[in-house]
């Protein structure tokens, strides 16, 4: 009996998805109408997302072959939505972010800001968390906690080395600086996320038994990098894949809206959001793990100095080790400010922008996107080369000589780029696109409308709790995927901005924060030894509270005016509602 249970569960993935489609085919056959078709298609690709019977890229495949065999839209129109603008965007945003890396930018910011903070407690927690959440606005969040962690493990070493050495050199044998981000990388099935998990670096053997209040420290040191590279990423529309596909949505959902939400429309709402969420969630792990003795946790006093000098050492070896910028890190620098203010500038809202100025459509709107900007940059680090033009010698052929190679070759952005991401994307709009053609979104609409007598506050806390707590356990871009198109109908049937659930639920579905499985960040940190899965969910689970009163707080204040969630927006009306 045990050995035919054995078999059913190493064969429970085969098993979901043969007889998962037969034992949901009542549902079509009973009912022949084009809605129960689409809800077939949905049901089926939520419950191959949940329970990752197939890899999430192949299940967003779906909609290809069910939707023209099902009636719902022609395979040409299924196949459009898989490379929208919003994907375009994700493709060139991360043709940066790629660049970023692949010449260490991210690891010298991240050394040169920790060095200005130093390493007295409270600060250095406050230190890593500010420099995770920067980085993790333009780059992915796996990324950036597999480059922190290891800073991190490194600087606690010798903070907690009883015989600190005075060679100011020591730093330079530390194993655990030794990043392992050219190295080849490998992929685990669990956790995923919609992101490929890039093994970190083995953690360093432990010289010696940590005491309770170092190794809390420790954990709280650790904890601080996963949990800022999630509130990080919801800083900037290009910053985590939820937001993006929140976009693709609204574009799909509601072809008429006007780019209600773009870079600077999202920046203006998310930035204060995280700036918020972070410096209380810094409180939070400062309560938590060095407790309430404030005036110790700051580093007012002459205890340990000998272990804090060690361990600033580490860092200020590691930053002389990178030398001085070269010219390619200075020209993706220059390329990523660039980038930056024409993504703020294109068409701002409060102002014409150089978008509208100079390539307006009949409306006076920008004919020129987001993506468009990001692409041409992107092209740009192609082109430009990644030394002073000039001739060398070719090392693998003596006398030849050649040009230096430019800022991004094509080999290095198809090795780090998630094509896997783009696919989940595509489905994903593909999905919401079919909602709307069959009519499943305004039949949900109509069997929404008893929300009505519920305070709009209410039904958007209650639903960033719900996003908050399923996002635990599924990956955050196929919650976002399923739940949005979901609440854009409830939105119409009720006469709500659709806006006001929409935007609140994306952000909640960064708040996973509990359980080591629920992102990769907090895979990569519990890797690394120390913590305890109860030690993640006690500190995650009132971070979740208190994320989503935070998000409240936002929706409630400056995205009104941000996004005019006042009002009834004349593009989400449609032809059964009349608000």
């Amino acid at each position: 009996m045990a050995t035919c249970w054995q078999a059913l569960w190493a064969y429970r993935f085969y098993l979901i998805v043969f007889f998962l489609p037969i034992f949901l085919l009542p549902l079509p056959i009973l009912l022949p109408q084009k809605e129960a078709y689409c809800a077939y298609a949905i049901i089926l690709m939520a419950l191959f997302w949940c329970t990752e019977a197939l890899p999430l890229a192949v299940t967003a495949f779906l909609p290809l072959i069910l939707f023209p065999m099902m009636g719902i839209m022609d395979a040409s129109e299924v196949s459009v939505e898989y490379l929208s603008d919003s994907n375009v965007l994700f493709i060139g945003g991360l043709m940066m972010a790629i660049a970023v890396e692949h010449w260490n930018l991210h690891k010298r910011i991240a050394l040169r800001v920790l060095l200005i903070i130093g390493v007295r407690p409270a600060p250095l927690i406050l230190g890593f968390m500010l420099v995770t959440a920067f980085l993790s606005m333009w780059i992915s969040n796996t990324a950036t906690t597999a480059m922190m962690v290891p800073i991190a493990h490194a600087v606690l070493n010798q903070l907690h080395n009883s015989k600190p050495s005075g060679d100011p050199e020591e730093g330079r044998e530390n194993p655990t600086f030794e990043l392992q981000e050219q190295s080849p990388q490998k992929e685990v099935t669990k956790p995923d996320n919609a992101e490929a998990l890039p093994v970190p670096p083995a953690p360093a053997e432990p010289r010696a038994h940590l005491t309770q209040q170092q190794a809390r420290f420790s954990q709280g040191l650790s904890l601080c990098v996963s949990y800022a590279a999630s509130i990080g990423g919801i800083a900037t529309l290009t910053g985590t894949t939820p937001n993006l596909v929140l976009q693709g949505q609204v574009n799909s959902l509601f072809p008429e809206n006007g780019n209600v939400v773009n870079f600077a429309s999202w920046f203006g709402f998310a930035f204060p959001t995280m700036i918020i969420l972070l410096l209380l969630a810094w409180l939070w792990l400062q309560i938590l793990f060095l407790g309430f003795n404030f005036r110790k946790n700051f580093g007012f006093g002459a205890q340990a100095q000998e272990q804090k000098q060690a361990a600033l050492r580490v860092i200020q070896t590691e930053h002389k080790l990178l030398g001085p910028m070269t010219f390619a890190e200075k020209a993706v620098t220059v390329l990523f400010v660039l980038l930056v203010l024409l993504w703020f500038t294109r068409e701002p809202g409060f102002f014409s922008g150089w978008g509208n100025l100079a390539f307006p459509n009949a409306n006076g709107e920008s004919m020129v996107s987001d993506g468009t900007v990001a692409i041409f940059i992107g092209i740009i680090l192609f082109i430009m080369p990644s030394d002073f033009p000039g001739l060398t010698q070719n090392p693998g052929k003596p006398g030849k000589l050649k040009a230096p190679p430019p800022l991004l070759s094509w080999k290095t952005m198809n090795e780090k780029m998630p094509w896997n991401i783009l696919l989940l994307l595509g489905g994903g709009f593909a999905l919401a696109k079919g909602s709307e053609e069959s009519g499943l979104s305004t039949w949900l609409g109509d069997k929404l409308t008893p929300l009505e007598s519920v305070p709009p506050p209410a039904i958007a806390i209650i639903l960033s709790f719900l996003i908050a707590a399923f996002t635990e356990f599924a990956s955050n871009v196929a919650t976002t995927t399923l739940f949005l198109p979901i609440l854009a109908s409830m939105a119409q049937a009720i006469c709500l901005h659709p806006l006001y659930v929409m935007l609140p639920c994306t952000l909640a579905s960064s708040l996973a924060f509990m359980l080591p499985v629920a992102t990769p960040p907090n895979a990569i940190v519990f890797s690394f030894g120390g913590l305890k899965v109860t030690d993640m969910a006690r500190a995650g689970f009132l971070l979740n509270i208190i994320g989503v009163l935070v998000i409240t707080l936002a929706m409630n204040s400056w995205a009104i005016s941000i996004f005019n969630l006042d009002t009834f927006p004349a593009w989400a009306q449609s032809n059964t509602t009349q608000c």
